[in-house]
């Protein structure tokens, strides 16, 4: 009797428990970022006085950097479109990225809106095709880092090299903080049109997709096989953040009027969806595993006992090909956009 009735209250406090810690990591985080965006400030200011030339971080835009991402990531987990770790992870990611330039934010948000919609977008379709299908598509810290770590890098590189604030894209007077404006454009395209190309191209495609290394037709879902639908997609994906950058520019940069136009942002965010899908694709046909499991009906990307070799080598998984794609697309990309930017 005894037994029985503890039984129950020991089931209750550790769920209550389990609460209570997630709600004292979400204190702890938030307030390790309110620290840091303090410290980030501090510096900037004492930079800005000391040097006289970097342009310090406005009060409003620190306390921006700080509520909207929050926001953001709120809503993104009671949505399901983030799980604990991720909302953690995007909190830092939007945070860094807003305080930086608010270009790169917009650019991130519509990625992260339009991806987290389209995830979800037929997924009793995508049940019966995608065997690690998860309710609502929620990202962990993991694919938060795989996707935003790169950007993260660069909008810091970016902080140090120009300071906190928006500026046009213009090589030839400002080389490398226009390198790194596109650098970090280019990884958030490569990431949407991936993305979309995935989440539109697997369900909305006629015909059977092909292997990107052999062109043969292949199962839906096997990694690094491609559709017409698909790399449309990805062009359009990488596009709609190029716009987004495109048209923060135009509300928040002052003297565009002398410099390079600004325009094949658009272009160069399309490439880089295009691209970024080509290159993910590749990695994935060579890197990744893909079998078809007898039992089940559906592509996999671990061996098991009823699967069938479709491609690939259990090298990487799909987080490890989605970093990769955009660390090439944003080391090689902007290099290839300086030879036909127009100069100011």
């Amino acid at each position: 009797m005894v037994f029985s009735l503890w039984l129950p209250m020991s089931c209750y406090q550790e769920d209550f428990f389990k609460e209570y810690l997630k709600m004292m990591v979400n204190i702890v985080v938030l307030n390790l970022l309110i620290c840091i965006s303090l410290v980030f400030w501090i510096v900037s200011m004492t930079a800005s006085t000391y040097y006289g030339t970097l342009r310090p971080i406005s009060p409003w835009r620190w306390l921006f950097s700080v509520l909207v991402p929050l926001m953001i990531a709120t809503q993104g987990f009671k949505k399901k479109s983030l799980d604990h770790s991720g909302a953690l992870g995007g909190l830092v990611v939007g945070f860094i990225l807003t305080v930086a330039n608010y270009s790169f934010f917009t650019s991130l948000f519509v990625f992260f809106v339009t991806s987290s919609k389209l995830t979800k977008w037929k997924k009793d379709a995508k049940k019966q095709i995608d065997s690690e299908y998860k309710e609502g598509g929620q990202r962990n810290w993991v694919q938060v880092f795989c996707n935003g770590g790169v950007p993260t890098e660069l909008a810091v590189l970016y902080m140090i090299e120009n300071g906190p604030g928006e500026i046009p894209i213009d090589f030839s007077k400002q080389y490398t903080a226009s390198w790194m404006c596109l650098s970090l454009l280019g990884a958030l395209a490569c990431s949407a049109g991936d993305t979309w190309a995935s989440e539109i191209g697997s369900v909305m495609s006629k015909s059977k997709p092909r292997l990107i290394t052999t062109w043969e037709k292949v199962p839906v879902g096997t990694n690094g096989a491609i559709t017409l639908v698909g790399l449309l997609s990805s062009l359009l994906g990488g596009m709609a953040v190029g716009i987004a950058y495109f048209i923060t520019q135009l509300i928040f940069v002052t003297d565009l009027e002398i410099s390079a136009p600004q325009w094949p942002i658009i272009v160069f965010g399309a490439a880089a969806g295009l691209l970024g899908s080509i290159v993910d694709s590749y990695l994935g046909a060579t890197m990744q595993y893909s079998g078809f499991d007898q039992n089940i009906g559906m592509v996999v990307n671990h061996q098991t006992r009823d699967s069938k070799h479709i491609s690939g080598k259990p090298i990487l998984d799909n987080n490890t090909v989605n970093l990769f794609s955009s660390v090439i697309i944003a080391l090689v990309l902007p290099s290839v956009a300086w030879c036909f930017w127009p100069r100011g």
